[in-house]
This record gives structure tokens, C-alpha cells and sequence, in this order.
């Protein structure tokens, strides 16, 4: 079973989020992002009609589908790719939000599925629909993803992959992945070294080897991290004692209006339910969940210092033995706040994910 920690509800089968090209999926079928007439697009949709073979695939839409409103969707045989079928959503451009953009999106999950069920397949790979050229927000995008799949998946099986490919994704996946081998294999070292000689010693002699400095000169830069931190922190310390009593609703709505932020802004990065940060939010004394609240650290964007600040407010510390902890604090130290990475980094490491 997988749990769906960051929105703190529950799935009844799993589904994973996973980077590949969505035309090499091996699944019995795959959902392509379709126009609403007898075109076709960029992204996607081009990348499927050319995997499938173009002229095949376009004279079947032609033929024997025609036009398709927004929110709809239909089948096709998937000709040449190695799923068996193409479901076709037909996916709402974004103009702002403000034109229905949200239901037709859901419909487009909700259809594509209940198609699938009606077809007996039992593999799927969707895309993440109307993110790409129809301008949809990707966060957004996925929370709805999330959302319509886990409700399906509530009363029916099928095995379901959110496949994300993009040129970024990809990109940032590449860099990341080395950098955090390392992140991750010098943390459990730093934290057996800890169990030995104590943190500052730790942190001293891990600054003398990366710097090259003579042993004899640890002393000096003890009192120089000391003399930095006190420097570095005494006006951020003063804030936050008028802040002192806080609980961790109370505080993460001073830390948005501190950063300038909008509520939808923060809950929608941290790809969490709106009706959860509206408990949150309503209620003081709300306890979330620590991965709903580790979430709500990336869609604050806050930095390492500021994050244990709020996970302390619910009671919660970064564990040096938990990985998944210690793949967070990479992220938030590298000012990476993309759920939907970190994610695919936790499944890469064959960890609980947080959203799928």
C-alpha cells in the first residue's frame, strides 16, 4: 500500500511517479494529451502521434472520432507503440483559472479512467495533462493528478504511473541525483561521528578537511563559528522570540505574511489538499502530519534554519537516521523546492513517497 502522507489520506492501490518518455511506457495503455478537434499539437501529443505512427493515428481520430469537447476523452488503438491503447484526453488550455479550467481538468482524469475500466485494462501511464503547452500550473496540475487518481483508486485496481518528462525534469534530475549520493553518504558518516565525538567537533573537523586546515588551527575556527553563528542569527533570534509561544498553525501563517507569500501560493507548491491547509489555518491547535508539514517547508520556501523552527512547533525534528529527512534537508539546502523531484528522488532511493 502506499500512503499519500503530504495530502494525509489514504489509497487503496499504489501509483507511482516516475521520469521516462511516455511513449516507451510499457503499460497496457497510455493517456495522451489531445486537442479538442481533428489536430495535432506540440508536446505530447506530437511526441504520441509520431511513436504510434502519425499518419495511422491521425487518419483513426479523422475517420472515426472527430471533434471532442474540453474535458472529454476517447480511445484509439495504440498501433505501433507497446501499449495495446491510447486513451485521449482532451485537455483544457489554461487562461487564468477563471474559466472552468479546474473541472474540465478533473474530468479529463475522471474520463480517462473510467474509459480504462470499461476497456478491463489494468496498466495505465498518464502524463501530467495540460501542463505542458495548454499553460496549466504544473504543481497545480499534479495536486489534481493526485487527487482524481487516489479517488479511483479508493474503489477500483489498476496500476497507474504519472509519467513526468520535460526537458527540465531531466536536466535537474542529472544534477541533482550525483549531488545527492553524496549529501546522503556524508550525513550517515557525519552522524556516526557525532555518536563518537559530539557535533562541533564533527562540524570543525569536517571544515578542516574540506579546507585543508592544520589541526592545531581548530581552536581558532571554533571560536569563529561560534562568533559567526551569534553574528548571523541575533536579529532572525529576536524576531522570533515575539513569536516564541506559537504553535505551527500560528507560525506558518506569520511566516507567510512575513515572506510575502499567498496562502494558495504555499499550499499548492507543497502539492497538499486545500481542505487540509484550511484546517491547518483555521484551527491553532491543528497537529499535522510531519510529512504534510515537511511539505508546507518546500512550498514556504523556507531555509534549513527556518524549517526545524516550524517542525519543532509540531513537535518534529530532521532525523540524521531518515533518509527521507535527510533528502528533504538536501533540497531545502539547495533551495530546490519542487515537490514533484523530490518525490521522483525518494522512488529513485526506494523510499515512501510523499505525494504518490
Amino acid at each position: 500500500m502506499r500512503v499519500v502522507l503530504g495530502m494525509e489520506m489514504r489509497c487503496s492501490m499504489p501509483f507511482k511517479i516516475v521520469r521516462n518518455d511516455i511513449t516507451k511506457m510499457n503499460t497496457e495503455a497510455i493517456v495522451n494529451t489531445a486537442n479538442d478537434h481533428v489536430m495535432v499539437g506540440t508536446g505530447c501529443d506530437r511526441a504520441v502521434y509520431k511513436a504510434a505512427g502519425y499518419d495511422e493515428l491521425l487518419r483513426y481520430r479523422t475517420e472515426k472520432i472527430g471533434f471532442v469537447p474540453e474535458g472529454d476523452a476517447f480511445i484509439t488503438p495504440g498501433f505501433r507503440l507497446a501499449a495495446k491503447y491510447i486513451i485521449h484526453a482532451v485537455s483544457p488550455r489554461y487562461t487564468g483559472g477563471g474559466q472552468g479550467e479546474e473541472e474540465k481538468l478533473r474530468s479529463c482524469y475522471r474520463k480517462s479512467l473510467q474509459i480504462a475500466k470499461e476497456n478491463h485494462i489494468k496498466t495505465i501511464s498518464f502524463p501530467l495533462i495540460s501542463t505542458g503547452g495548454f499553460g496549466y500550473p504544473k504543481e497545480e496540475g499534479m495536486r489534481i493528478a493526485v487527487d482524481e487518481i487516489n479517488t479511483f483508486l479508493h474503489s477500483n485496481e489498476m496500476l497507474i504511473y504519472l509519467v513526468v518528462f520535460d526537458t527540465r525534469s531531466t536536466i535537474l534530475g542529472e544534477k541533482i541525483y550525483p549531488d545527492l549520493e553524496a549529501y546522503i553518504d556524508h550525513n550517515y558518516v557525519k552522524d556516526k561521528r557525532e555518536e563518537e565525538y559530539g557535533d562541533v567537533y564533527f562540524r570543525l573537523e569536517s571544515r578542516a578537511l574540506r579546507e585543508k586546515i592544520p589541526e592545531d588551527e581548530v581552536s581558532i575556527c571554533e571560536e569563529e563559528l561560534h562568533s559567526g553563528f551569534e553574528e548571523q542569527h541575533e536579529s532572525r533570534l529576536e524576531e522570533r522570540m515575539k513569536h516564541i509561544t506559537d504553535t505551527f498553525s500560528q507560525y506558518l501563517m506569520y511566516l507567510i505574511q512575513d515572506k510575502k507569500m499567498k496562502n494558495a501560493e504555499v499550499w499548492q507548491r507543497a502539492i497538499i489538499d486545500k481542505k487540509i491547509f484550511s484546517k491547518i489555518k483555521n484551527n491553532p491547535d491543528y497537529h499535522p502530519k510531519k510529512r504534510t508539514a515537511l511539505c508546507l517547508c518546500i512550498g514556504l520556501k523556507l531555509n534549513l534554519d527556518e524549517t526545524k523552527d516550524l517542525l519543532a512547533r509540531a513537535g518534529y525534528a530532521l532525523s540524521p537516521c531518515d533518509k527521507t529527512d535527510i533528502i528533504f534537508s538536501y533540497f531545502i539546502e539547495n533551495e530546490i523546492y519542487d515537490m514533484i523531484e523530490l518525490d521522483i528522488q525518494l522512488e529513485e532511493h526506494g523510499l515512501p513517497c510523499i505525494i504518490s
